[in-house]
């Protein structure tokens, strides 16, 4: 969510003189991937992660993994979503559940999520990839089919699969269940991504209730080697939004 005060294309090179190494974002796919591996090249970045397809964003869809009626469509758009990893480098896709279909049965959207996870789980594990799977806040995005920690592991124990991991935004894990700390360190074996963002506002870390200096010593403690990324909204700009960085004292990448 940084630089975009930018068109897409010109992002990568305001992330690396911003200093970064790596860099995320939603979608590749309303762009050729020659382009946008042209331009990781350029400013020699890293692509860390992007999500597979997830429907009709700009109509307000936000993933359709957990949608009874668009398997075919999900299975497409995992084999699309390979390609460009392929071609981008990239080794981890992340899959929005989307929100809860109305007039389906629990146990129909919870099999057809999990038979989707299944599909791409094996799929990626075939093109040596890791599947991410993220829990969202029901404040933000109302319905969201995939809410919690927990429910992402109870479900991704379902799923069976070693390359199925959670992508954890502390962002909606405040909102929705609180326990950063407690909860990250029981999880992460299982924690493929971290995000970040403050709350209230979604904006940088410093401008909210969340202790980040604590949890970046936090995350240093307990061994987590990954990658975190900036998925706030830059309370003005995204450059002048950069201060917390130059004074955080932590040995993480952030994206």
């Amino acid at each position: 969510m940084l630089f975009t005060e930018h068109p897409f294309l010109d992002r990568f090179e305001h992330a690396a003189k911003a200093g970064f190494k790596a860099v995320e974002f939603l979608f590749p796919y309303a762009y050729a991937a020659e382009d946008i591996k042209a331009q990781l090249k350029a400013y020699g970045l890293t692509l860390v992660l992007h999500n597979l397809p997830a429907g009709n964003w700009e109509e307000g869809e936000r993933g359709i993994a957990c949608h009874p009626d668009r398997e075919e469509e999900f299975r497409a758009g995992v084999a699309t979503a390979i390609t460009y990893a392929k071609a981008l480098g990239v080794k981890q896709l992340n899959c929005l559940a989307g929100k809860t279909p109305p007039g389906v049965s629990d146990k129909l959207i919870r099999d057809t999520f999990i038979a989707n996870l299944k599909f791409a789980a094996s799929k990626l594990g075939e093109a040596g990839l890791t599947l991410l799977i993220e829990p969202i806040n029901r404040f933000d995005i109302p319905g969201f089919y995939l809410s919690g920690t927990h429910q992402a592991l109870e479900i991704l124990d379902d799923v069976g699969a070693s390359n199925a991991l959670v992508q954890y935004d502390i962002y909606h894990a405040q909102r929705m269940e609180g326990e950063l700390a407690k909860t990250m360190q029981t999880a992460l074996p299982r924690i493929g991504h971290i995000q970040l963002a403050d709350n209230p506002g979604r904006n940088e870390p410093g401008t909210g209730e969340i202790n980040y200096p604590f949890l970046f010593a936090h995350l240093d403690r307990i061994g987590y080697s990954g990658w975190i990324g900036c998925e706030y909204k830059p309370a003005t700009t995204t450059v002048a939004g950069l201060g917390w960085l130059q004074t955080t004292h932590t040995q993480k990448d952030f994206t």
